[in-house]
């Protein structure tokens, strides 16, 4: 476990990433600034492509607004998707008092956020934050915490979906059941699609492990599967596909990496991008120019069509030429 506090250099990030460091277990007080540099505590629920791009987002910005390797050091931790792994670290960050805090998806945002009322938190990728109960709104947030938002319109994603597959009449949905920005995604899709006219089958997972049975519990009842930006499903999408694929059945995954790792198709957020919209909110805070508390919310407005063109043509579905001509083809 990482005792110390690590200074940030491109190797070491990209370790962080890959690796996912666990943080657990140090208890040392971290001064708030080690020789002129600022202490930046990152913990990142689990380890997915999404997550691990806004993390490097994130850091990219500080270091373009002045906060690169000589000006702060990094305390890097990966929850591993473990609420006892995240429990320790949120321990060590108000132990530590670092300058800010950065936290990459909403479990992590809530543990610090319950825990920790003394210094600027910054989140990424959460989906609503007046839901999970992190800000008073989203204009004028009133706490601690702020950040950028994955606000992903499941009714958007039900459009594209119908775009291409006209004649669907069922739809699947899986998410986990923990985590509250799956949910307020989960109903938003179900609301929609069935003012649509459309069937929806539902199933809820608590962990990877239940992914393979919820999905052949579906497959064969659907025309098209449904995942809003679920953490647990997405680090394990390639298990899902597995199964959706042997039975011809699509999945639209609301986020771009579910399509690297073999989902068919989605409307997404580019999470590099809101890495460094997060950043550059830190920034400023670091900068003593804003303060959580007074600064909104921000989203991101314009979402992209991506399609996986090999999942496709296994599939047999051909693209309609107005989504194609503007989609990004994997």
């Amino acid at each position: 476990m990482m005792k110390k506090w690590m200074k940030y250099t491109a190797a070491a990030v990209l370790a962080a990433a890959a690796l996912g460091c666990v943080g657990c277990g140090g208890t040392e007080k971290a001064a708030s600034s080690d020789g002129g540099k600022k202490n930046i505590a990152i913990v990142q629920i689990m380890q997915h492509g999404s997550l691990d791009a806004s993390n490097k987002g994130f850091l990219d910005a500080l270091a373009e607004n002045g906060y690169g390797p000589d000006k702060i050091n990094v305390d890097q931790q990966n929850a591993q998707g473990d609420q006892s792994n995240l429990k320790s670290i949120t321990s060590r960050f108000k132990t530590a008092q670092p300058d800010l805090i950065c936290a990459i998806g909403t479990p992590a945002a809530q543990s610090v956020a319950n825990e920790i009322a003394n210094v600027p938190i910054v989140g990424i990728a959460i989906t609503d934050y007046v839901q999970a109960k992190l800000v008073k709104s989203n204009e004028a947030p009133g706490t601690n915490v702020t950040g950028a938002s994955d606000m992903n319109p499941a009714t958007a994603q039900i459009d594209l979906a119908m775009k291409i597959l006209p004649n669907a009449k069922t739809v699947g949905l899986m998410y986990c059941s923990s985590e509250v920005n799956s949910e307020i995604q989960a109903n938003e899709m179900k609301a929609y699609a069935e003012s649509l006219g459309l069937n929806v089958e539902t199933r809820t997972i608590s962990s990877v492990n239940d992914i393979q049975q919820a999905a052949e519990s579906m497959v064969n009842d659907v025309d098209f599967i449904y995942v809003p930006t679920d953490n647990v499903i997405a680090s394990s999408i390639p298990t899902l596909v597995k199964v959706t694929d042997e039975a011809k059945v699509p999945v639209f995954a609301a986020f771009e990496q579910a399509q690297k790792d073999g989902a068919f198709a989605s409307l997404s957020v580019d999470y590099y991008r809101l890495g460094r919209q997060a950043g550059e909110m830190a920034a400023k805070i670091l900068n003593g120019e804003a303060k959580p508390e007074n600064m909104p919310i921000e989203t991101q407005k314009d979402l992209v069509v991506i399609i996986n063109q090999k999942n496709a043509e296994a599939l047999g579905i051909t693209i309609p030429e107005d989504i194609a001509k503007n989609a990004k083809m994997i």
